[in-house]
């Protein structure tokens, strides 16, 4: 290796660095979006049915915003975040310099980005370098929803939501039905449960009828008889004010699984009053704590 390309190498790896410490001050007050994704935690959100060998391909090198295992070696740009992978990086820089020819890199493709399963620094260099493709082996997950380049994780929760909402509102007709838009959710998997609670309440409801009712009878009378009931119980004790980064639907279901917990301790008899009321006095003492970690158990296991 001649000292030219030893030096010019130290030399792109000090301004990698340099852009790394910079991306992380612009987002101090938000570091989630200074890391880069790991593809155990999209693979967790994206639920994959299946995956399949791609074989060689060549690939943009934006669309690569995640990593399996080194996640957190790189920030959201692939740059290094330490001075403990500057051997390695400008070893492969120094290839790249020389024009020596590396192996390709091995990916997982989902939702249309990529995430790398071996060849970080690879990746890393090439995008400090500014190379537009690279080739690579390719493991595609199939997956339901399309992401766009630039997600970090906040961004992506936000994206997996709008697709489950989108979805629920699509296969049930639930806002041309009731014409309310407003069923909001702050974590993944919520809508699913809403669809759960409508299948229970309609088996509750076939129980006295000699005809089964259609879905849409049972979405309705669900509506009407347990989710506007509960929205007015949340408004009439201000509990938004409470928990502002929550929404009215976020305590729909806070409710009901602690009204469901009451029932099974006290009797089918215990109205919604009387289990706010008990929810209420259980925790006056701090409720924002006491729901800040049902939440927590609830959306983040």
């Amino acid at each position: 290796m001649s000292d030219l390309i030893k030096h010019q190498a130290e030399d792109d790896f000090n301004k990698a660095r340099n852009k790394a410490l910079f991306n992380e001050i612009q987002n101090f007050l938000n570091p989630d979006r200074s890391k880069l994704l790991s593809f155990h935690d999209v693979k967790k959100i994206l639920k994959p049915k299946n995956e399949v060998y791609a074989g060689m391909q060549t690939i943009p090198i934006d669309r690569i915003v995640g990593s399996e295992g080194r996640y957190q070696d790189f920030d959201s740009h692939f740059l290094p975040k330490s001075r403990n992978l500057k051997e390695r990086w400008e070893r492969v820089d120094s290839a790249h310099l020389s024009d020596t020819v590396l192996p390709p890199i091995q990916l997982y493709e989902i939702g249309g980005l990529y995430f790398v399963r071996d060849g970080n620094h690879r990746v890393s260099v090439a995008k400090a370098q500014g190379v537009g493709y690279i080739d690579a082996e390719v493991i595609s997950l199939k997956s339901e929803i399309t992401l766009k380049p630039g997600l970090n994780p906040e961004s992506l929760l936000t994206e997996v939501i709008k697709y489950e909402k989108r979805i629920f509102y699509t296969e049930t007709s639930f806002g041309d039905l009731t014409d309310y838009w407003d069923l909001e959710f702050t974590s993944p998997g919520q809508y699913d449960v809403i669809y759960n609670h409508i299948l229970v309440h309609k088996y509750f409801i076939n129980e006295t009828k000699k005809e089964e009712i259609p879905f849409q009878d049972a979405l309705l009378s669900w509506f009407d008889n347990v989710y506007k009931p509960v929205l007015h119980v949340i408004q009439k004790k201000k509990l938004l004010k409470m928990f502002r980064d929550r929404t009215a639907s976020d305590l729909y279901v806070w409710i009901i699984k602690q009204w469901d917990e009451l029932k099974r301790k006290y009797g089918l008899e215990f109205s919604l009053d009387q289990a706010t009321q008990v929810i209420a006095d259980t925790h006056n003492r701090n409720p924002l704590r006491v729901v800040s970690d049902w939440f927590k158990r609830t959306f983040q296991t």
